[in-house]
């Protein structure tokens, strides 16, 4: 199974990186190695986690407050949003 980041999400990731990295680089290198960690996990098990709707589910990231907002589809799992999990909670929702 393959993965991919849609645009906005790309940018959420890399804004979030570079906040981490502002407070200190090894935050951001465990920001970071979380982020891996969890997509690991959403490719072992795409359907294992809180699904949102009929098409979009939620995986947790550990140790921060983020969660990766993802669609699966057929072998493709399209990762659309790195969520901060306690501000605005369905502004991706037309990204589906």
């Amino acid at each position: 199974m393959k993965y991919s980041f849609a645009p906005h999400a790309e940018k959420e990731l890399e804004d979030t990186e570079k906040y981490y990295d502002s407070i200190g680089e090894e935050l951001g290198n465990r920001f970071r190695h979380e982020i891996e960690m969890t997509i690991s996990r959403i490719l072992k098990f795409p359907q294992g986690w809180q699904p949102l709707s009929n098409v979009v589910r939620r995986c947790r990231v550990n140790h921060f407050p983020y969660g990766l907002i993802y669609r699966v589809k057929s072998d493709d799992i399209r990762i659309l949003a790195v969520m901060h999990l306690h501000r605005e909670p369905k502004y991706w929702s037309d990204r589906t």
